[in-house]
């Protein structure tokens, strides 16, 4: 049998539980097997294999670094993250849509100015790793790239915490995300343009993204809904792209493309940022609807 015991002790960075301990032996899974394998039968190898198969892992980042000023001038008394909808502070929300999809490790930055924040975070107890990390960025990407070294799994999912979704619409991107292995990206996109400074995305009629645009063209459904599915290869090109001195979530996508990753379109019907105060409440009607 392989040593579950001596595995988790060995790769489990913060959380001893058993639902971490196995999270750590999937994402070791080749290095175990190649040690382990030949001591196992033919059966139990087999087993392994479709074990690996079966279990799905995800990381999933939150970039909560921010300073949501415009919610504080109109008179909003939380930091965004805990910004409430239906009671519920979206850091909350997000946290728990995550563990129900598949997530294996949750992470999280935020400023260092937004020590409210910082002391609500420190207090949640999870069932999987979660790393807190407390950092002043000058773009959403470098956020992107400091919890980067966070994410070592193969599939990861990053979003803004001001991204509102409909669950099931989020758990069928997950699930086509897993299924598609092929892609470096799966975006989530929307045809609903409620922004200030929409991103709009180019496809073409199988959805593959053809290029990522400040201002709409003719060819041009749908902006980005701030949700990003990503292999691998991905953070690639986010330190490339940091050494080219880029910033912006904007350039780096388009980066994705200028390095050829194979990147696909997700349509969600609708997807609300929270900048305003008035956001509150139509984010609210929306996820009651």
């Amino acid at each position: 049998e392989i040593p579950l015991r001596l595995v988790g002790s060995e790769m489990c960075i913060r959380d001893s539980c058993c639902s971490s301990q196995i999270v750590l032996i999937y994402r070791n899974f080749d290095q175990l097997y190649q040690r382990y394998s030949l001591k196992l039968s033919q059966k139990s190898r087999n087993f392994a294999k479709l074990l690996f198969e079966l279990i799905k892992v995800m990381d999933y980042a939150i970039i909560a670094a921010g300073e949501g000023s415009r919610l504080a001038q109109e008179g909003v008394k939380w930091p965004k993250p805990l910004v409430r909808l239906n009671g519920v502070a979206l850091i909350d929300r997000l946290i728990d849509v995550f563990l129900k999809n598949n997530a294996t490790s949750i992470s999280i930055i935020v400023n260092e100015e937004m020590t409210e924040v910082q002391d609500y975070l420190k207090a949640l107890r999870l069932p999987i790793p979660f790393y807190l990390l407390v950092k002043s960025t000058p773009s959403s990407m470098h956020s992107f790239y400091e919890l980067s070294h966070y994410l070592d799994g193969d599939k990861i999912c990053l979003t803004t915490v001001d991204t509102i979704f409909k669950e099931e619409e989020f758990s069928g991107y997950i699930q086509q995300f897993i299924q598609e292995d092929k892609l470096d990206g799966l975006m989530a996109v929307t045809d609903f343009i409620d922004d200030e400074k929409p991103l709009y995305v180019e496809t073409d009629n199988e959805l593959y993204i053809r290029n990522f645009l400040d201002q709409a063209d003719g060819d041009c459904r749908y902006i980005s809904g701030g949700i990003y599915c990503l292999r691998r290869p991905a953070l690639g090109v986010l330190n490339n792209a940091i050494s080219q001195g880029m910033s912006r979530m904007r350039n780096y996508q388009r980066q994705l493309i200028a390095e050829g990753l194979r990147l696909k379109a997700y349509p969600f019907s609708k997807i609300i940022d929270v900048d305003h105060a008035d956001d509150i409440l139509k984010a609210e009607s929306f996820l009651k609807s």
